[in-house]
């Protein structure tokens, strides 16, 4: 260590991985690396896939709707009738009513229609303003 160091009273190194793929000052391969910060995403991969178990009943892998401003609503819509009980959930096929959930997804809904304003097609404008009335209102009677 040069007195400078000593006078510091810490040192930095930099064990970032460089254009030749060895990392300064690290006794590891980039290879041992890589390797050890793999393997906590499998380990975690494979302990959802057996938390999981098997599909739920009628799950189908297919296409997946276009992604678009218009569908993203609609899923958050879909969300919102789940927690006000409105429908089945897919899942479990069974209604359960969760109004504070309800209230942050219909909250999230408004805060989207504020800061897109003047950046949606006037369809789109309409859709979010329109499902925006209609969530609040079933909020307000299944909240009695």
């Amino acid at each position: 260590m040069t007195d400078e160091e000593k006078e510091k009273g810490f040192t930095v190194r930099d064990k970032r991985l460089f254009a030749e793929g060895e990392a300064e000052d690290s006794g590891e391969k980039p290879d041992e690396k890589k390797k050890s910060a793999e393997a906590p995403t499998e380990q975690v991969k494979e302990q959802v896939r057996e938390q999981a178990g098997t599909e739920p009943e009628g799950y189908e892998e297919g296409p997946l709707p276009e992604i678009n401003f218009s569908n993203f609503i609609f899923s958050l819509s879909t969300s919102a009738l789940i927690q006000l009980g409105e429908i089945p959930d897919p899942v479990n096929n069974q209604t359960n009513k969760n109004l504070a959930m309800a209230k942050q997804t219909i909250d999230i809904l408004g805060m989207l229609q504020e800061k897109t304003k003047g950046n949606l097609s006037e369809d789109e404008e309409n859709l979010i303003k329109n499902i925006l009335y209609d969530l609040r209102m079933r909020f307000v009677t299944a909240r009695g």
